[in-house]
């Protein structure tokens, strides 16, 4: 069975209704992206970060997949799937898919600020003088601006290894995501799906562009990868 990595962004979950953090201006939520998404904003205001992700996290648990979402899940059946995506929501999981790479974090999780590696479900609030065992402050479970990705290198293995690199709902404009595209074996189809793509094919070789949006361009390509 072959081996079809997709990755995807914020655009796959904000036609879920998901609003995608960022304004054409470069705020989030009218927010600086500096106060609200930085080590450093969290130790400058850690209860205006922590409401921040607060509300992302209540405004998640009212959304559910889309059809795009629900196309991977029927990849499945036919290819090796593994996603790889740049979004902190669980809407892939919801969906039903079985490999799933989150490389920024999950909003879903929380974590000890003494300790990267103590995670915890989380799917109410995190409020200041919420704690781990030991004592120590929970954070959202978010890789910040600033901070490592700690699946980077998971997340390169596995692109190596694609028969197909599907990516949708990212610009492809965000690093390290978006250096992954350069680690699929020359001459591995690369389809790309975006609305307004700010590449064109001669960007790679055997590059698709599919100018649509998610829950339109994917279902159709998944179909046509189907019936290979």
């Amino acid at each position: 069975m072959k081996n079809i990595v997709v990755l995807t962004g914020a655009g796959i979950s904000a036609e879920s209704g998901l609003k995608t953090f960022r304004d054409a201006n470069g705020l989030w939520e009218g927010h600086d992206v500096m106060e609200v998404a930085t080590p450093e904003g969290f130790d400058n205001n850690p209860a205006l970060v922590l409401e921040f992700y607060n509300q992302r996290r209540r405004q998640l648990l009212t959304v559910k997949p889309n059809a795009a979402h629900k196309a991977l899940v029927d990849l499945e059946a036919h290819y090796n799937v593994h996603i790889i995506t740049q979004n902190v929501d669980d809407l892939h999981e919801r969906a039903g898919s079985s490999n799933i790479l989150h490389l920024h974090g999950e909003l879903l999780k929380a974590r000890s600020i003494s300790s990267a590696e103590d995670i915890f479900a989380c799917t109410q609030d995190i409020l200041l003088g919420d704690t781990c065992k030991n004592g120590f402050q929970l954070r959202p479970h978010i890789v910040w601006f600033g901070e490592a990705v700690p699946h980077l290198e998971d997340a390169i293995a596995i692109t190596e290894k694609a028969d197909y690199l599907i990516i949708v709902g990212t610009s492809m404009q965000v690093y390290p995501a978006a250096g992954l595209i350069n680690f699929v074996h020359s001459g591995t189809p690369i389809y790309f799906i975006d609305p307004k793509p700010f590449i064109n094919e001669s960007y790679k070789s055997n590059l698709t562009i599919i100018t649509q949006n998610a829950v339109d361009g994917l279902p159709t390509l998944v179909a046509s990868l189907i019936d290979k």
